[in-house]
């Protein structure tokens, strides 16, 4: 059976995982009980999300032809994912919003792939959504393939229509929609076949990782040339930990071929199968695998360095150990240290008691912390930081590509905030009569608290992504957090009279009969100053009834904070403590007096 291999690529929420859904539907045997909605979307944070995180693959057989299909996040925060499978096709299928048009993520993931040498099929989904231009989004996106410098042969694109979501796709868009057979077929007759001689000695490189109990580390990747059976001595070519070359020698122990949402356990693979390999433990990502006659070895997988970090260390607050099963400083070793054996994009420094993760961006931190809450961890971390780096004497940062789709009546603000982050405008465009566009280059660090602000401004109807540009000179500093913290000056549970009296000072995020702790962050100030309070006090009772006093005092529902929103709005003397059932920010300092000693020294 003939071979293709293909990714699919795309900015986030153009509907890559929802095409493979169908891919899956019109191929397998229809009674398949696996196939389901967003299938490929396997992670409990990934179906809650709507996004990719986890690149994944799978394969369809169609007109004789066995087509191996990998889903790629479209996040740039993932992009050490992307870099990592585009290494395993041959082509790429890249879906753009008939409406939206190419994004910033369309550009981040475009550009990987055009400078792989790839295949490009532009497929423009939603074609049934209201006010979609196709035409116009195939000329914009042919002049992104220009400014990212494709070749010819590259920019002479084949184009489809589709609706990931009804499951058909067409050839013109005047076309009778009826299945996905159309592009099917396109890929067939558009896409490359995977090369390689199976005669060849066996080479082979790992780009992602499992891990099975049984098994142990499980690496999936693709074989380049020869073939490879159970039992037969490799050599392992790669780096140890110091990032010296070493070479080893192993018995494959397992194979597997994948075959829609199944694993299938092999005897044998060969040129171009997408597989996976059990048995030798130290094989890690960018590895090479060849025959063990036959030294030969692959490019390393290059991953573009991180730009964000945090502090991560064990809770030390009042309420440490009451929620989590894993409260040890060895628990977040050992488990951080496990991510950074499946995610190559992550980097670890020990700094005392905590520890400095690194990664690309924001999104890709709150998922590691909402992962390990959800496995039971309790943990706080600090503030993101931006990581800098000095050339020739001069102070760099990392700079954001932004593009933000919001109401105009909204616009004036959001440009005011961004312009005071240091961003500086590119471009605004109409995209409608009551919609507009607008395009920044901007800090990373001004983004880090910007969603929440842009959230409650545009009511929720604006979307805004982003993509790393490059490091530029220091932007200069601006103020942080506009707005002060309301803290507990006491320990206890909240009382409804003393919340009452406190949300005329700002933004609660605590309801009545909640457990808080001296120095614990209860809400925002209205001011720019912070705010000691006390929300545990109760009210005194006296013989005399006045007016009006037995009526039940009516509090403003509090603010329920998600993982990025309470990451947006920390403040450099805040830590945020997670646990399984709680997020909540505190003081650094705890004690009243001891923060304003600290402030006045």
């Amino acid at each position: 059976m003939k071979k293709k291999n293909i990714a699919i690529i795309a900015h986030v929420d153009h509907g890559k995982t929802t095409l493979i859904d169908k891919i899956l539907d019109y191929c397998s045997d229809k009674d398949d009980k696996d196939v389901t909605d967003r299938a490929m979307d396997s992670n409990d944070l990934e179906r809650e999300r709507g996004i990719t995180i986890l690149s994944k693959n799978t394969a369809v057989q169609y007109d004789e032809h066995t087509i191996n299909i990998v889903d790629t996040p479209g996040h740039s925060d993932f992009g050490g994912e992307v870099e990592r499978v585009l290494k395993m096709v041959d082509s790429c299928l890249l879906l753009v919003d008939a409406f939206e048009g190419p994004m910033p993520q369309t550009r981040f993931v475009l550009n990987k792939a055009l400078e792989l040498g790839l295949k490009i099929i532009l497929v423009i989904n939603k074609i049934d959504r209201d006010g979609c231009k196709p035409d116009e989004v195939i000329d914009k996106t042919f002049e992104l393939f220009i400014e990212l410098n494709a070749t010819d042969e590259q920019a002479d694109f084949p184009v489809i229509y589709s609706s990931a979501k009804n499951g058909y796709a067409v050839n013109n868009v005047a076309d009778k929609p009826e299945d996905m057979k159309p592009l099917m077929d396109l890929i067939i007759d558009q896409a490359p076949g995977t090369g390689g001689e199976k005669t060849n000695p066996f080479l082979f490189q790992v780009t992602t990782l499992d891990y099975n109990e049984y098994l142990g580390r499980i690496c999936i990747g693709r074989v380049f040339e020869g073939q490879v059976k159970t039992g037969d001595n490799v050599k392992r070519i790669g780096l140890d930990e110091s990032g010296n070359p070493v070479e080893s020698n192993h018995k494959v122990t397992k194979l597997f071929k994948f075959l829609g949402l199944k694993r299938i356990e092999t005897d044998t693979v060969e040129t171009g199968d997408i597989c996976a390999i059990a048995g030798i433990p130290e094989l890690t990502i960018g590895d090479s695998l060849c025959d063990a006659a036959n030294t030969r070895t692959l490019e390393r997988i290059e991953i573009e360095p991180p730009t964000v970090s945090m502090q991560f260390h064990v809770n030390d607050s009042p309420f440490a150990g009451r929620e989590g099963k894993y409260v040890t400083s060895r628990n977040l070793r050992d488990r951080l240290n496990k991510e950074l054996m499946t995610n190559l994009s992550l980097k670890m420094e020990e700094t005392g008691e905590s520890f400095k993760i690194s990664a690309r961006g924001e999104l890709q931190l709150a998922i590691l912390i909402e992962n390990m809450r959800r496995e039971g961890f309790e943990i706080g971390v600090s503030r993101p930081q931006v990581i800098t780096k000095q050339v020739d004497g001069t102070k760099m940062e990392p700079f954001e590509d932004l593009v933000i789709d919001l109401p105009e009546v909204t616009s004036g603000k959001i440009i005011q905030e961004l312009n005071r982050r240091k961003g500086m405008m590119l471009q605004l465009t109409n995209l409608s009569e009551d919609m507009v566009r607008i395009e920044y280059e901007i800090p990373t660090r001004g983004l880090i608290g910007f969603r929440s602000y842009f959230l409650t401004e545009t009511r929720g109807e604006g979307t805004f992504s982003s993509t790393f540009l490059e490091y530029r000179p220091f932007a200069g500093h601006y103020e942080g957090r506009l707005r002060g913290a309301l803290i507990s000056m006491e320990n206890g549970k909240t009382s409804n009279f003393a919340l009452f009296n406190i949300q005329e000072r700002g933004e609660l995020f605590v309801k009545p009969v909640t457990d808080v702790y001296i120095g614990m962050v209860i809400g925002l100030h209205s001011r720019d100053t912070d705010l000691d309070v006390n929300p545990v006090k109760e009210k005194k009772l006296t013989n005399m009834r006045a007016s009006g006093s037995d009526e039940a005092l009516k509090l403003t529902t509090p603010k329920q904070l998600s993982m990025e929103e309470t990451m947006d709005i920390l403040d450099e003397d805040e830590i945020l403590e997670v646990t399984p059932t709680s997020l909540r920010i505190r003081k650094r300092i705890l004690d009243p007096t001891g923060r304003k000693r600290k402030k006045a020294s």
